[in-house]
């Protein structure tokens, strides 16, 4: 029986609908190296979604390899409550230098979905604990993704994940995002004051006494088809929360360490969130670890008598895994002694300009919107009004599955095709992947036009 076959006796794949792959089989992925990936039969790919936006520095990156083979035959694991490790807390003492101003403790989890949940969670006792038992209630913007344990669920908006689940979620409060291409003030992003803070605003005069806290993916909402907001939308919500004892939680899952062009996306507004949920690049893509960063004043709040129940009674077995740990601080050794994010803005200059000549004469691409290295390209049926394609015709999904024969990883966002790669990618292999994209674009569209 060959793999494949294998593979589907077996597994049930993460997001699919597995009907699709008796069209479209699972690859069989052998080997990776840098941008590329390889499969049994030996063809390359180009990871151009840095696999799940995670790989951050390249597969198979020589010095994280040999950071994680260093700290397996010290320590592989150990209990994290009572007992640490020199990885995490060297971790540590280099993060601080590099998050936002203002987060100084570090609550260690083993995935994105969990960081969020601490972070509710903690907010939560927070409140109850500061004398606001009021607080209880969360608000989030529409169309947001923030993971898909229950309560990562409750605060993302998008029925595609959420909807079925319903009658076991909390009861958050939704406040309308952003949407710059579509934007009900006609307003252009690259300039805009964020009138449409003014959703944000009616929520918190009507709802600010009883919340606790307001989640957001700060400027780049990635399920959401990689819809990109302004900085200064930023500054306003946190000037917001600051009127109504609010705590700001920024889920930097997605945008943490470098995606955006900046360390981090909050960077980019001069402000600090309450709470840091980071994942992903945080081990370069390597092992599943994530981190709930917070305040001194969120965690004094928490420090006490142990019998007066304070305690944040949170924990998840593999908190502070020292090969994760191992990965993530080779991970910084790496932004430390290369200029990674120089480069990355170069390639991100690069790319943009490499989209705008390939697809100028495509009429349906609505919009190519970009942040950091991250691109994306919204197909659209009629590029004047912005009408969508109907959803049906699945369009990204059929240029998904011809870029796979010629050697480029899509995996697109309904009909929104982007590009996160991994940081260290070269303008050659950007070329190719422009090339590759545009001609399997533009195939579907003759098909279907």
């Amino acid at each position: 029986m060959r793999l494949a076959e294998k593979d589907l006796k077996y597994i049930w794949h993460p997001c699919s609908q597995m009907k699709d792959y008796e069209e479209l089989p699972p690859i069989i992925i052998d080997h990776g190296k840098g941008v590329y990936l390889y499969d049994m039969e030996g063809n390359a790919y180009i990871d151009i979604v840095s696999s799940w936006w995670c790989n951050l520095l390249g597969h198979c990156n020589p010095k994280i390899n040999a950071g994680i083979k260093a700290q397996l035959d010290k320590l592989e694991h150990v209990i994290f409550a009572n007992f640490s490790h020199e990885p995490a807390i060297s971790l540590c003492e280099q993060l601080i230098e590099i998050i936002p101003n203002g987060l100084t403790k570090f609550n260690f989890s083993d995935n994105g979905s969990a960081s969020v949940e601490c972070a509710l969670k903690m907010a939560f006792q927070y409140q109850y604990q500061t004398g606001h038992p009021r607080k209880k209630r969360f608000m989030c913007l529409s169309d947001g993704y923030h993971g898909e344990t229950i309560g990562a669920l409750s605060v993302g908006t998008m029925d595609l994940y959420a909807k079925i689940y319903q009658p076991m979620l909390m009861d958050t409060i939704r406040i309308e995002a952003p949407d710059c291409y579509r934007c009900p003030y006609g307003a252009c992003r690259d300039n805009c004051s964020a009138a449409c803070i003014a959703s944000a605003k009616e929520a918190f005069v009507r709802y600010g006494e009883e919340t606790c806290a307001m989640i957001v993916e700060p400027l780049l909402q990635g399920s959401a088809g990689m819809r990109i907001y302004p900085p200064v939308y930023l500054k306003k919500l946190r000037a917001l929360c600051d009127q109504y004892d609010v705590l700001l939680i920024a889920d930097e899952i997605a945008t943490g360490f470098g995606r955006t062009g900046k360390m981090f996306a909050f960077d980019h507004a001069g402000a600090s969130p309450d709470i840091l949920c980071m994942s992903k690049g945080l081990t370069g893509g390597y092992l599943p670890m994530a981190i709930t960063v917070t305040t001194d004043q969120i965690y004094d709040a928490f420090y006490a008598d142990y019998n007066e129940g304070k305690a944040f009674m949170h924990s998840h077995t593999y908190s502070g895994n020292p090969l994760g740990c191992a990965a993530a601080l080779a991970v910084q050794k790496i932004f430390r002694e290369e200029p990674i994010l120089e480069n990355a803005a170069k390639r991100a200059s690069f790319l943009t300009q490499a989209l705008l000549d390939a697809f100028a004469d495509c009429p349906h691409i609505g919009e190519i919107r970009h942040i950091g290295l991250i691109h994306a390209m919204e197909i659209v049926k009629d590029a004047d009004t912005k009408e969508a394609f109907p959803a049906k015709w699945r369009v990204g999904y059929q240029v998904y599955k011809k870029a796979l024969r010629r050697g480029l990883l899509l995996r697109p966002l309904g009909d929104v095709l982007y590009f996160n790669p991994p940081l260290i990618i070269e303008e050659a292999e950007l070329l190719q992947a422009v090339k590759i994209c545009r001609e399997c674009l533009l195939e579907t569209l003759e098909e279907i036009c």
